[in-house]
């Protein structure tokens, strides 16, 4: 047999905000509310839910808070002062919103027990023992979501259909991943895609399957959730760009810019140099390939790409042979030229596989990937003014070392998926917050489900407003080709930013009537303990006693600010002097600073000629050895003379005796043959002898 239960879709805004007003014990139908019940429900959440949930009401109904603090005997009213102020200048329609979804996260059921006295369209769902479809306006049938359940893994229905609803907007339950019923023809099943989102499509381009590179290009209509293969036609050539048969590709990325979509890096069969860049045109239905100028990085696959406001900044990756790479690049898509950084600080190690972030349009985030032999949890920031690394603390539930991660900002939240360290897929999704640097889990997956894997995109669109993070593929063991998504609520960090303004350390609160009277709050350790903002008439019977211990009352009251008034006024008389003895230590450092620096310069001035007298002894040096040296050829040279002159003179003896001898053997004649010369009569003898042996 059918039943029938009221759906809240057709209830819309401002009338949906006042019936979950009226149902929590807000406004003006709150006595209404209440007459069954001695509590309103908002008595039973916890203290900071029901401050939140009175502060976005004050909001939503009378504006930003321009009401004085209450007094500090009011801890009470200062609490809630606290929580309203804090929302600054919140819009009117997202405080309703924000007050909606924070009491279907505290209460999903809250509908179903609204008075009947509360007026809204009715739209009627039958619910039979057999499977229940969720009919759209248009006559449409939208498939049941399936959860994955946080306690065995296993996917489970969701049990909260009361919001109907086109494409992923049905999705009423928030932080925990939901697995989709798609229509369609479903892409191969892949890891280390590329994804992103244009409009209401999420677009799917390559990626890598059984060790296959992939080059096809699918499309998720995140309205109808239907999947189709976009069918890549043909272009002409142009100057600019060219048409390319697109090969195969993994580990590169996808980012939407104007009306294209934009593939840089990633791994191919065929490798080239260095990074092409292409570009698909989504009006056109075209892939080409950009020209670039200036250099362009290595070919590279397993890198970030992060578009932080018209350029794309590369970080790391791994190159063709293997090699990891820490490297920076940036691309100017303007002027399509390429710039190679040089950063200071301590970059990240090498790495691939890693997620990056931008905050403020300022700030470059790396956190985790992996290298060959291990992977990384540590967080990186580069100051893109300055080009400076860093590398700050973490604080809050610090996820584990991972790679093959997918991260995606919402705001100042960087939310990070997914990846595994070698051994088993990430469970659990955290989210950073940028500005503290805090660390908090979003909730965690049990089992080998798609979401604990590696490899796997995540896109961020957004439905009436609300944000929806899109998850696909991924690599656990098996190939994954199922879409998960994830409805994020901002609850803990609008508490967190109306905690941080001026709230109590610890207050203990007790019920509102009694803090009021007695004046008084206990400070103990931790939290806001209990607080009960239900509308108490006052006592008739009271009313007397009230009366006759006010003067006594407000004494007390004067007398505890006159204390607190002294007590102030000794404490800024301190803090005077103090600051006087900061300021006279502050001069005597300053002189002794001074004193310093003329002594720093005297001795750099002392060092400057002590240089220069060391100069000048190393070139007084340098002469001496080149006049000694000089000397030796010196002395060398005379000696060498005189035995040149010895030489000389015994040349002139020789050829003065050979003129004498030749002289003498001219004049001999008959004296000679008279004196009987002995050599003349041998030759003769031998001259005879001669003309004997002629004869």
């Amino acid at each position: 047999m059918a039943t029938t239960r009221r759906s809240s879709s057709g209830l819309s805004y401002p009338e949906r905000f006042f019936s979950a007003a009226s149902y929590v014990g807000l406004g003006q139908s709150s006595s209404n509310s209440n007459s069954s019940s001695s509590k309103s429900p908002i008595s039973n959440f916890k203290n900071d839910t029901a401050l939140l949930l009175y502060g976005l009401y004050q909001q939503a109904t009378v504006g930003p808070c321009n009401v004085p603090k209450p007094r500090i005997w009011s801890p009470t009213e200062q609490s809630k002062w606290t929580s309203w102020n804090g929302l600054g200048n919140m819009a009117s329609a997202e405080a309703m919103r924000l007050f909606v979804k924070i009491l279907e996260e505290e209460e999903p059921t809250w509908y179903s027990k609204v008075p009947e006295f509360v007026i809204e369209p009715l739209v009627d769902v039958e619910i039979n023992n057999t499977k229940m479809e969720s009919v759209a306006p248009n006559g449409n049938h939208f498939p049941e979501p399936k959860t994955i359940s946080t306690e065995n893994g296993i996917l489970a229905e969701a049990q909260d259909k009361d919001v109907v609803t086109e494409g992923v907007g049905f999705i009423a339950v928030y932080d925990q991943w939901i697995a989709l019923t798609v229509s369609g023809q479903l892409p191969k099943a892949r890891y280390e895609h590329a994804a992103a989102v244009f409009q209401d499509s999420m677009y799917v381009f390559g990626g890598n399957h059984n060790g296959r590179y992939l080059n096809d290009l699918q499309v998720l209509d995140l309205r109808s959730l239907t999947w189709s293969k976009v069918e890549v036609s043909a272009k002409p050539d142009s100057s600019e760009v060219s048409p390319v048969p697109l090969p195969p590709c993994a580990g590169h990325s996808l980012i939407p810019w104007e009306n294209k979509l934009i593939s840089i890096a990633g791994h191919t069969k065929d490798p080239t140099e260095t990074i092409t860049v292409k570009a698909f045109d989504l009006q056109s239905s075209t892939w080409s390939t950009l020209r670039t100028y200036g250099e362009p990085p290595i070919s590279r696959g397993g890198q970030s790409v992060t578009l932080v406001g018209t350029t794309l900044v590369i970080f790391g990756g791994e190159d063709a042979s293997r090699s990891l790479l820490n490297d920076l690049h940036i691309l100017d898509l303007e002027t399509m030229t390429w710039d190679d950084i040089d950063t200071v600080g301590m970059p990240p190690s090498p790495r691939s596989d890693h997620a990056a972030a931008v905050h403020a349009e300022r700030y470059l985030l790396i956190f985790g990937g992996g290298s060959h032999a291990t992977c990384f949890n540590d967080l990186h920031v580069l100051d893109l003014e300055t080009m400076e690394w860093s590398r700050p603390k973490q604080q809050g539930s610090i996820p584990t070392p991972r790679a093959g991660l997918a991260g995606v900002t919402v705001g100042e939240n960087w939310f990070i998926v997914g990846g595994g360290d070698n051994k088993s897929g990430a469970s659990e999704t955290v989210v950073l917050n940028m500005s503290t640097l805090v660390w908090s889990v979003v909730t965690t997956v049990q089992g080998r489900v798609p979401i604990a894997s590696e490899g796997l995109s995540l896109v961020v669109s957004s439905y009436n407003s609300e944000d929806i993070l899109v998850a696909f593929g991924g690599y656990n063991g098996r190939y994954n080709n199922e879409v998960n998504i994830l409805k994020p609520s901002n609850k803990s960090t609008l508490q967190s930013n109306i905690m941080e303004r001026s709230m109590p350390d610890s207050v203990d609160v007790h019920h509102a009537t009694n803090a009021t009277r007695d004046g008084e709050s206990e400070f103990e350790s931790g939290k806001i303990r209990e607080i009960v903002m239900d509308n108490v008439d006052s006592d008739p019977m009271g009313s007397g006693r009230h009366n006759i211990k006010s003067g006594e009352h407000s004494e007390r009251i004067i007398a505890a600010l006159k204390t607190e008034k002294d007590e102030i006024e000794a404490a800024y008389t301190k803090e005077q002097l103090q600051t006087l003895k900061l300021k006279q230590e502050l001069a005597e450092q300053y002189g002794r600073n001074t004193d310093i620096s003329e002594a720093s310069i005297l001795n750099l001035e002392l060092q400057s000629v002590r240089a220069q007298l060391a100069s000048e002894q190393s070139r007084c040096f340098k002469l001496e050895v080149d006049i000694a040296e000089l000397r030796q050829k010196l002395q060398t040279m005379e000696t060498l003379q005189k035995e040149l002159e010895l030489l000389q003179r015994q040349k002139l003896a020789s050829e003065q005796a050979a003129a004498n001898a030749k002289k003498q053997q001219s004049s001999g004649g008959v004296w000679g043959w008279i004196a009987g010369n002995p050599t003349r009569n041998r030759k003769s003898e031998d001259d005879y002898d001669d003309e004997d042996e002629d004869a």
